[in-house]
């Protein structure tokens, strides 16, 4: 019996076994740099003079600087260009599919697909072209509005963050759009079937079985365009420089500027505490929206 024993609290110990090379270098590489990173948040450091502890004050800081919360008003700029209006234009056209036999809805995949698979950098800099003053955007402007109508959109107070958000809506677009096309594959016929033997219309059948039939997908849809519009950096860096002004600056790019730029590395590392906490809170918030993962 204690060989039973012994080996039956071997087999339990098997799973922690198998997980603990992955959980090391997750505490590694993600636990340790956050737990660091709150520690450097309540000090004031250059990077180069010891540190001075300060306790909450950056904290205290944060709350009431007015750029900062311009920045997180920023973020949610972003989300609604890159969560929330994919994931509509998503629902139309897979509720369009339900009902349409397309051909060659492979092709369209990769064609709605191959945005999100380029580099945000790359990206960018391709738009930055676009919305120059001889890019194709300024052309089309001016041959419908006239010569001198276009201004640069990304030099624009007023335009600069919605000509961003285009482009953040076009990057996760095709991610959202695959990600529900092959949710809709699994919502069983029967269903559709049911709802139209009932006399449900293209508008009932869209809210009574293909929402429904794709809460899972929309739950992971809108949590990883959540997450990617809150630590958006690479696009503002490289289209605007958070410009003009901080109207495109965003948390992820103001705590960069002023840990390797400004020097303020207990502030910069403040901000991406607020960062991280404003992430953890609104990613449960999703879980619990209609759709969204329990």
């Amino acid at each position: 019996m204690s060989r039973f024993k012994a080996l039956a609290e071997g087999q339990a110990w098997t799973p922690w076994l198998l997980i603990l090379p992955g959980l090391a270098f997750y505490a590694l590489f993600v636990l340790v740099p956050i737990v660091a990173t709150f520690a450097l948040s309540l000090f004031r450091w250059d990077g180069l003079l010891p540190p001075k502890f300060i306790g909450l004050d950056n904290f205290v800081k944060l709350v009431g600087t007015p750029g900062v919360q311009q920045a997180f008003g920023v973020s949610l700029a972003f989300i609604a260009f890159s969560c929330i209006l994919p994931v509509a234009a998503a629902l139309l056209i897979v509720g369009a599919v339900t009902r349409v036999q397309v051909r060659g809805l492979s092709i369209f995949r990769l064609l709605y697909f191959l945005p999100y698979t380029l580099a945000l950098a790359v990206v960018a800099i391709a738009w930055r072209w676009l919305y120059a003053n001889d890019g194709i955007v300024a052309m089309v402007v001016n041959l419908v509005f006239g010569d001198g109508s276009y201004k640069p959109l990304l030099g624009d107070f007023d335009f600069a963050l919605p000509a961003l958000g285009i482009v953040a809506m076009w990057t996760t677009f095709g991610f959202v759009v695959v990600l529900l096309l092959a949710g809709a594959q699994h919502i069983p016929k029967d269903l559709y079937d049911a709802a139209r033997v009932d006399g449900a219309g293209p508008v009932r059948e869209f809210f009574a079985v293909t929402v429904p039939g794709l809460r899972y997908e929309l739950g992971v849809a809108l949590t990883m365009t959540t997450i990617f519009a809150l630590r958006m950096f690479d696009l503002p860096l490289m289209a605007t420089g958070g410009g003009p002004g901080y109207a495109t600056t965003t948390p992820s790019l103001m705590m960069y500027r002023n840990v390797f730029t400004d020097g303020a590395v207990g502030y910069g590392s403040g901000i991406a505490v607020l960062l991280t906490i404003v992430t953890f809170v609104a990613v449960p918030v999703i879980g619990r929206l209609p759709g969204g993962k329990e």
